[in-house]
């Protein structure tokens, strides 16, 4: 039996601070937040099945009890109780919150409160760059302004993190732009843009990207639906040797390629979340293959969690049954000790994103 420590949460979003109806917790359950289509629900996902079998008897019911009964359980405790429960039973010790999503969800503070745990922040790029728009006057003071915003941030923040830099900011190219080029691209975003208003510019996502290599801090890039050998590869080698990771988040379904990147760059790190919350009793095959070609310091465990805090539960529970299993069927087989097995799990448990984030 593989033991696992307790967890560094990598990379995670608040918990809703408000009770939930059966269509809208399921919702939380998909990949979007929108509701499943009529005739199904999500709770018929891997997810789903997952959620029922982990969490209800952290709130006093059967494991695969049916829904309505979980979120009857769930309102009647309440949903900070509910919370509580659910958080403090996950094993995590430590959650790095990215705090750039919309919606009532809870901050750091509260989430280490409720988990009876450490928690830290991952500032969102694209955020903070629409906060310093909404108060720059011109192109010069927000250009200034920007770089002052990344680097203040960074005394504070364990982390930065990017949706939109991959899929728009790399779609062209990995290098960082130049001056005229971003004073150009600042200058028609901030002509056209309402207060408020997105950051889309693909110029100005990727100037955002270098601002954040050269703070130094962890850079947390979020792959998703995107081949990551389009354009993360380039960015990976141009990147390299400037001495900041860079932590590759969402790799799944293209969690092979994003392994071989791992073992070709020092500073380039994968995230287990999506692997986890979506493959659900698949898990262990998934983490597996990620296995055959990662090195095993540069994988990372997160929940990739938001807005429910059985998804916190979930990805743990999931995490540490597919590790049991597959370094529980090495050691069987003799291809493994049973003393790396355990320092394995630990590493990727814990100690990987202790060493990267300077977590104690």
């Amino acid at each position: 039996m593989i033991e696992t420590p307790s967890l560094v949460d990598q990379h995670c979003h608040g918990v809703l601070r408000t009770e939930l109806g059966l269509g809208t917790f399921e919702a939380h359950l998909g990949r979007n937040g929108r509701p499943a289509a009529p005739g199904t629900t999500f709770f018929d996902t891997q997810t789903g099945f997952a959620v029922r079998r982990w969490c209800p008897p952290l709130l006093g019911l059967e494991p695969h009890c049916p829904p309505a009964r979980y979120l009857a359980r769930r309102r009647e405790l309440g949903v900070l109780e509910s919370g509580r429960r659910l958080l403090r039973a996950s094993g995590i010790s430590t959650y790095l919150v990215d705090t750039g999503l919309p919606g009532d969800l809870t901050g750091p503070a509260e989430i280490a409160s409720a988990g009876a745990a450490d928690a830290h922040e991952i500032v969102r790029l694209e955020l903070l760059a629409e906060q310093v728009a909404d108060t720059s006057g011109s192109v010069e003071a927000f250009l200034a302004n920007l770089s002052e915003a990344v680097h203040g941030a960074a005394v504070t923040a364990v982390a930065f993190t990017s949706v939109a830099g991959v899929g728009r900011g790399l779609a062209r190219t990995a290098e960082p732009p130049g001056p005229g080029e971003v004073r150009g691209a600042a200058g028609r975003w901030l002509a056209g843009r309402a207060v408020g208003g997105r950051l889309t510019d693909p110029v100005l996502l990727r100037h955002l990207l270098w601002v954040a290599v050269a703070s130094g801090r962890p850079l947390q890039l979020r792959v998703g639906g995107e081949d990551p050998a389009a354009g993360l590869a380039d960015f990976a080698a141009s990147t390299s040797g400037l001495g900041t990771d860079v932590v590759l988040l969402h790799g799944y379904p293209y969690h092979r390629q994003t392994a071989q990147l791992t073992g070709l760059y020092p500073h380039v790190y994968a995230d287990l979340g999506s692997v986890l919350a979506r493959t659900g009793a698949r898990a262990a095959a998934v983490l597996a293959e990620l296995l055959e070609l990662a090195p095993f310091g540069k994988l990372l465990f997160s929940s990739g969690a938001q807005a429910l805090p059985e998804l916190h539960v979930v990805a743990a529970s999931v995490f540490r049954g597919a590790l049991s299993r597959v370094l529980g069927e090495w050691v069987g087989d003799g291809a493994w000790s049973l003393t790396d097995a355990q320092r394995v799990a630990t590493m990727i448990a814990s100690g990987n994103a202790r060493r990267i984030y300077g977590l104690r």
